[in-house]
């Protein structure tokens, strides 16, 4: 069964896209002034009618998750971009923390939407998936063949850890950091992770960690 395609992909496609823009525009508008908009809201502010919004955004979560800053940018590589993994690395989480630090209302709001109970499967929420691992992935592409799939993933899961609003808000709230210190340092703690998997040791596949986490099981004495 085909997939039926978006009602901004079909007939008038250059107006539909201009609407949908207007939408997602407005979103972010509200979203960067600390609100929740509502369907309703956004369609108001981009002089759109309630009918007419829903075509495009079925639900408020639809509308949030494509006024997500990360959300229409699909790599983060320079063109032609270098063959040593560091220095790809180095490019995209450079161009990561710069869009985090630009769009920081934003992202310090999605962040907070992100942390709310939802009905639906956490690993669904496209709020909580964003696009930094598959940018941090693409980076690590070089090593495909030097390190196991699963250590190339594991690896980019521990670097995304380091980085993205998560680490900003910690870094400048808790730590104190001005944000170009605190960028400074994300780019620098991906440098050490991949320096780390490259030249001591891999990190260990999700088996190793299972394993390893039994065995402390294990080994911790009852109280």
């Amino acid at each position: 069964m085909s997939t039926p395609r978006p009602y901004h992909d079909t007939g008038r496609v250059a107006q539909k896209r201009r609407t949908r823009d207007a939408l997602v525009d407005a979103a972010r508008e509200l979203v960067a002034s600390g609100l929740t908009p509502t369907l309703d809201q956004a369609a108001r502010k981009a002089s759109i009618s309630r009918t007419t919004a829903y075509r495009y955004f079925p639900s408020q979560r639809d509308l949030l998750a494509a006024a997500h800053p990360e959300t229409a940018t699909r790599s983060l590589l320079p063109q032609n971009p270098p063959d040593d993994p560091g220095e790809r690395l180095d490019a995209v989480i450079t161009a990561f923390t710069e869009l985090v630090v630009r769009t920081e209302a934003q992202q310090r709001t999605m962040l907070r939407l992100s942390l709310q109970p939802a009905d639906t499967d956490p690993g669904s929420l496209p709020l909580r998936q964003g696009r930094g691992i598959p940018w941090i992935a693409e980076a690590l592409d070089p090593l495909r063949g030097t390190l196991a799939d699963q250590q190339v993933h594991q690896l980019t899961l521990a670097i995304r850890s380091a980085v993205g609003i998560e680490a900003l808000v910690w870094l400048t709230d808790v730590a104190g950091l001005t944000r170009s210190q605190a960028s400074n340092l994300m780019r620098w703690s991906a440098g050490a992770l991949l320096h780390a998997a490259t030249s001591m040791a891999p990190p260990p596949t999700g088996e190793e960690m299972s394993a390893i986490g039994d065995r402390e099981g294990r080994e911790t004495p009852e109280r």
